[in-house]
């Protein structure tokens, strides 16, 4: 889900373990170079309650979800419930035997992922354990991301929408840029009004300078628009053609996912006349 950039925002080094006071994460044994390292699932939880918030429980990996449950469970709590920040299968393949292992519902946005709970929508406010984690939806990477600010630590869940190293993929068609350049603005706004410092995301170590990383992010879509407009003035045609020329010093591996955006870019010209 991301092109090898370099992100600022002082990255931690590790991945995985606490992050926050009410936050900690538990990597997924699936590395790749979509992944990064792993999905990042996340505990979080109000101190001294008996209830948790598990956030992208992951991949089926029997392994991975029992150590969940079982570090939940060390910390004197069960899971309360279960919420995803999109459907992509890295984040959600788990999530109906994670279901089972827990009795917890699951919450999402997208109907197809909600299991024995409601779902979630823009405004909403989890209350788990006395919890405090406010919905925001966030379209873009997919119709169907949402963030979690968890204001109590001036922090945000990014899911996709932020990653902690590169950027992430506008997954056409189901993503659209405006909606994405519209999402990063929203969570700009939540990082200056709001006082957010920390972004913690879907894949990849947790970022320190939200605002930095944000401008990163809203930069970098600028710039790779305006590789897009030039490719085509040259006389490139094709999605493929300007993967070729735009991504050239990217991976090949990454080309398929790069040929997403690149619609996505595409798409975004058109419905504003600029080509």
């Amino acid at each position: 889900m991301t092109q090898p950039t370099t992100a600022p925002g002082r990255p931690r080094d590790a991945v995985g373990g606490p992050a926050t006071e009410r936050a900690e994460c538990l990597l997924a044994p699936n590395p790749s170079p979509m992944t990064l390292d792993g999905t990042n699932t996340w505990i979080v939880a109000e101190p001294g309650a008996g209830l948790a918030v598990v956030v992208d429980p992951g991949p089926l990996e029997e392994s991975h979800l029992r150590a969940v449950v079982d570090r939940v469970e060390a910390t004197g709590r069960r899971v309360g419930l279960t919420v995803l920040t999109h459907g992509h299968a890295d984040h959600t393949e788990s999530a109906a035997r994670f279901a089972e292992l827990t009795g917890a519902p699951v919450r999402a946005l997208d109907v197809a992922g909600r299991l024995g709970g409601e779902g979630l929508g823009e405004g909403d406010v989890i209350t788990t354990g006395g919890l405090e984690l406010r919905v925001l939806a966030t379209p873009g990477h997919t119709a169907d991301s949402l963030c979690l600010h968890l204001p109590a630590d001036r922090a945000v869940l990014s899911g996709d929408t932020i990653l902690g190293r590169g950027t992430t993929v506008v997954a056409h068609p189901d993503g659209r840029l405006g909606d994405y350049l519209d999402s990063l603005r929203r969570i700009r706004s939540l990082v200056t009004e709001e006082g957010v410092t920390t972004v913690l995301p879907g894949h990849g170590p947790v970022l320190d300078d939200a605002l930095g990383v944000v401008e990163f992010y809203l930069a970098h879509r600028a710039s790779r628009l305006a590789q897009v407009e030039t490719a085509l003035e040259g006389g490139l045609q094709t999605p493929a053609e300007i993967v070729g020329n735009v991504y050239a010093g990217v991976d090949r591996s990454l080309w398929p996912a790069a040929e997403l955006s690149v619609r996505a870019q595409l798409d975004y010209l058109v419905e504003h006349g600029l080509v």
